[in-house]
């Protein structure tokens, strides 16, 4: 596998791995078929004009996008079993992580890493174990006619969608403790990048936003059209969705954070207008 590290701006990243030498002759396991399956019928209901399956799957889509873009990324990276950490550790599988240099310096590839896989973890674990208690409350909605009990389905997506992110975020962590980690930096990468140039906060660096104090505004480095381009330079057209997401919500909270400035700036001056008055 291949680990990809996208900053979307001057402070956070998304991290995306790459599956490589994937074989259809391995074994699948019941949760691969499971999640085949549901990928299969999602895709068969996105296809209808009409009806309670189309509203379903709008909703759904909405609910998705809104999904932080830190999980998805998280979620890419395959759970740790003893096939591939015996191989990892022997040296048979070496990961390589590709990054663009102009953003991020060689030297802070490290700790960037371990942010991101350390900051997320007990914030999974707690969810998924709240979706799982909150399961059988959604039982009643069972006894409803033709209509599957779609709160108990959302429930058990949220926990296997948390349990995959921690796990992936283990597997991180393992590579990073084991010094498994090979930084490669990308020409490809700083050549797609090289539009913005803007500088990667290294210092204040935190992929959930909750970053140190900076002297300098948090910026972003993509927008909503680069993603298509990357993906396509890197040959991942299932990259294209993962920026993209990643992309809207950082926006999205920046302009959130933005709006709060302001109007904290606007409660400080009639504050302070205030006082002189007085």
């Amino acid at each position: 596998m291949r680990l990809f590290l996208l900053p979307v701006s001057t402070r956070r990243t998304l991290i995306y791995c790459q599956r490589l030498n994937v074989t259809t002759t391995e074994q699948k396991t019941y949760l691969d078929k499971g999640t085949t399956w549901a990928a299969k019928t999602w895709a068969n209901w996105e296809k209808k004009e009409s009806g309670w399956q189309k509203k379903v799957v709008d909703y759904g889509n909405q609910a998705l996008k809104r999904i932080p873009y830190e999980e998805w990324g998280l979620k890419s990276i395959p759970p740790l079993s003893a096939r591939r950490k015996a191989e990892e550790v022997s040296g048979k599988e070496k990961v390589e992580v590709s990054f663009p240099t102009t953003l991020i310096p060689e030297v802070e590839v490290s700790k960037v890493l371990r942010t991101l896989a350390t900051e997320r973890q007990s914030l999974h674990k707690k969810r998924m174990l709240w979706s799982f208690v909150a399961m059988p409350f959604s039982a009643p909605v069972a006894l409803i006619p033709v209509i599957p009990n779609l709160p108990f389905f959302y429930l058990v997506f949220r926990a296997w969608s948390h349990w995959r992110a921690l796990a992936g975020s283990k597997h991180l962590e393992f590579l990073l403790e084991n010094k498994l980690l090979t930084a490669k930096p990308s020409k490809v990468l700083d050549e797609l990048y090289a539009t913005g140039k803007r500088s990667f906060d290294a210092e204040s660096f935190a992929s959930s936003g909750e970053s140190l104090d900076s002297k300098q505004d948090e910026k972003m480095v993509l927008h909503k059209s680069d993603g298509k381009r990357i993906s396509e330079a890197l040959g991942i057209p299932e990259l294209d969705l993962e920026l993209d997401r990643a992309v809207w919500q950082v926006e999205k909270a920046l302009k959130a954070e933005m709006e709060l400035k302001d109007e904290k700036k606007n409660l400080d001056q009639a504050s302070s207008d205030d006082k002189k008055e007085k």
